[in-house]
């Protein structure tokens, strides 16, 4: 297949919206039959939102919960066939969302625990925070062992975010001003191809689907990817749409900068390993040089700014990167652990690709 058809097969697969998952739990079997009805939330589904929440022992694993949060949340993205658009603000449905983001919020505060980052600037501390991470790296053990059964796993699970890569950091961008503002328009701007659709990252990351024989159509492996993979942009979610958490969103963003170029370097070093060139590789190879450049930018003119703007968000900037960093760390030791006892990541009994 040429680079013009590549493309225009991921148009046709991103433009249209995507079917309702299937269910994993009382609550989304609930949630998705309120939503498929079209009326309204039964007081029924919310009150089984209220166990769930209450019930839920490992909210950032919890099947059931993140699947729920994820539906919420997607309703401002691409949204649901024959799912009607009017639930995106329906008040009952917030009512919802809400509780479930309590139990995930709770879930981050206890798995990033207190911070007492040293430095007296906030790049100098987003930069005292990452050295201190001591996650495994998923993309060391890509790079040198990672069978193409893993690779196309791992894509499948970072398919939850890279065909939507950038949207939930950019959710913040009107409740910024001046220069941070300007810093963060700077950055995702390269993450939507600086203006040119087929250089986007999502479509660069579509195209690596393809060539690793998954369905790059968007959403078509929610059903395959386990809780973590919506924990992780259910947390960038939460951060971009609400207003009083974006020094947390501006956090979250330089910390994925700060860290992704080397990693990038190794994941494209993985695909060569196991036979793919720079077509199917662009999209780390991308990232090697982009993010590179963003990590200053990032720290300093965004993070920087905004802190020296408004100083009392300092907190919740750490927060939000330190929330990047161990939600990607439980990722990586979820695929890991799977990986390491000859199992699968994915979830069970289902195919790994369409």
């Amino acid at each position: 297949m040429g680079r013009r058809e590549r493309i225009e097969s991921t148009e046709r697969g991103h433009a249209a919206h995507m079917q309702l998952p299937e269910p994993r739990g009382p609550l989304s079997t609930a949630l998705f039959a309120d939503l498929a009805d079209g009326t309204s939330l039964s007081p029924a589904t919310l009150a089984q939102a209220e166990r769930t929440a209450a019930a839920s022992a490992e909210p950032l694993l919890d099947e059931d919960l993140q699947l729920s949060l994820g539906v919420c949340y997607e309703l401002h993205y691409r949204g649901f066939d024959r799912v009607a658009e009017s639930w995106e603000w329906d008040p009952e449905l917030l009512r919802l969302r809400a509780l479930l983001e309590q139990r995930h919020t709770a879930a981050l505060r206890g798995l990033v625990g207190p911070l007492d980052v040293p430095g007296d600037s906030v790049d100098r501390q987003l930069t005292a925070l990452i050295a201190a991470d001591d996650s495994p790296s998923l993309s060391s053990y890509l790079a040198k062992k990672g069978s193409l059964e893993q690779w196309r796993e791992y894509l499948t699970v970072r398919s939850v975010y890279h065909l939507k890569e950038g949207d939930p950091h950019t959710f913040a961008v009107p409740r910024l001003s001046g220069r941070a503002k300007a810093a963060m328009v700077e950055i995702q701007a390269d993450e939507y191809g600086g203006g040119a659709a087929e250089r986007m990252h999502s479509r660069l990351f579509a195209g690596m689907m393809r060539d690793l024989g998954l369905d790059d159509t968007y959403g078509a492996l929610w059903d395959d990817a386990p809780a973590i993979a919506f924990a992780s942009v259910n947390t960038m979610s939460l951060f971009g749409l609400h207003r009083r958490w974006r020094g947390a969103a501006l956090g979250h963003l330089a910390a994925v900068e700060m860290t992704s170029s080397e990693p990038s370097r190794r994941y494209s070093a993985g695909l060569r390993r196991l036979g793919f060139d720079e077509r199917t590789t662009v999209f780390y190879d991308e990232h090697v040089e982009a993010d590179a450049v963003h990590e200053q930018i990032a720290s300093v003119d965004m993070c920087g700014s905004l802190v020296a703007e408004t100083p009392e968000l300092a907190d919740d900037v750490l927060f939000g990167a330190a929330c990047s960093l161990a939600v990607d760390g439980l990722a990586a030791r979820v695929l890991l652990d799977a990986w390491l006892s000859g199992g699968s990541a994915l979830r069970p009994a289902r195919p790994l690709a369409a």
